[in-house]
């Protein structure tokens, strides 16, 4: 595969309402990564092994009807306005108290019952990827404040995927996105094998239903230290607080390797929480496992609106949210 610049964009489906969604192909530096206009689902990334053999490293569908069939494992998607979980479904802000739908009882979850991740998206070429913009009205989702959105996916020369948000807002409201994607490094299979590194000391302690309760725990001594590279396993859907806390520019913050191909993820994010997400619940109807996947979900903590101890996350006129996570690829 070539590092010249790569693009183009093709039908990829049609929503029930006759509206076309398109599928982006980015290649550069031996990768290759395919991103909708539905949803911003990242729905594929091609990378070689230690060996030069290419394959798809997250999970995905083939077509459109996969994403809609089976919406609820956000497999790639643009999470927003809220990624993760707010407790009871409300919060307060500016002397108001907003309700969200519940869904994830009894926990609103991922922007509700149609967030960032089911909307279509416009998208206009950049020089080494592609831009998605879209509007979400007020009280879309029961979220306050017009909001103008942005995701610009790109691949620099070596192949790294870097996406980068924007959003701004006409009245005061919370904004926390992410991507969703689920690694699998060896292309197929489960991936309870990979081994992962978290440059965290700390993680977002929860109750029974993975709502924080304010403490901070220690990660010391616990199955939830990753601050040396060790095997996943099952079990995992916690936050970690990153070490670097919120920074300004990307920092390396987290390694995922599959020992048997040789590839490797790493992860730099101005975020200052990451969900390990080690997807134990897929199965079913699907036509994946439990473990098939590893999602490393960069983002701010899980009910920061309730928790003023928490970094913020709340947008005022005027002001521009801003958040960028770089996923690199190499191999040993």
């Amino acid at each position: 595969m070539h590092s010249e610049r790569s693009q183009h964009n093709e039908l990829f489906g049609t929503l029930p309402d006759g509206s076309p969604v398109h599928r982006w192909t980015l290649e550069r530096g031996g990768v290759r990564v395919r991103v909708l206009t539905y949803g911003g689902i990242v729905q594929s990334v091609f990378v070689p092994d230690r060996d030069g053999r290419s394959a798809d490293v997250v999970l995905g569908f083939p077509d459109l009807a996969g994403y809609l069939t089976h919406p609820e494992p956000y497999f790639g998607a643009l999470v927003g306005r809220y990624a993760n979980r707010i407790a009871g479904g409300r919060f307060p802000l500016a002397g108001r108290t907003y309700q969200l739908a519940r869904n994830n009882e009894p926990n609103s979850l991922h922007g509700g019952e149609r967030g960032f991740d089911k909307r279509l998206w416009d998208a206009e070429p950049l020089e080494h990827g592609v831009r998605l913009s879209r509007v979400s009205p007020d009280g879309e989702e029961g979220f306050p404040g017009r909001l103008e959105v942005s995701a610009e996916y790109t691949l620099d020369e070596s192949g790294a995927l870097r996406i980068s948000y924007e959003a701004v807002t006409d009245a005061v409201t919370v904004v926390n996105l992410t991507n969703h994607t689920y690694w699998n490094l060896h292309g197929s299979g489960n991936a309870g094998g990979h081994e992962v590194r978290i440059a965290a000391g700390r993680l977002t302690s929860v109750d029974a239903n993975l709502i924080p309760t304010g403490a901070l725990a220690e990660v010391e001594g616990t199955r939830f230290d990753f601050r040396a590279a060790r095997k996943a396993g099952a079990g995992y859907d916690h936050n970690f607080v990153l070490d670097k806390g919120v920074t300004d520019s990307a920092v390396e913050v987290a390694e995922l390797c599959d020992p048997s191909s040789g590839r490797v993820l790493r992860v730099a994010t101005t975020e200052p929480g990451l969900q390990l997400y080690t997807a134990d619940h897929l199965g079913g109807s699907l036509p994946f496992a439990p473990g098939d996947g590893i999602a490393l979900e960069t983002q701010h903590f899980p009910d920061s609106p309730n928790r003023p101890e928490f970094p913020s996350t709340e947008l005022r006129p005027g002001g521009v949210y801003r958040s960028e996570t770089v996923y690199a690829f190499s191999w040993r």
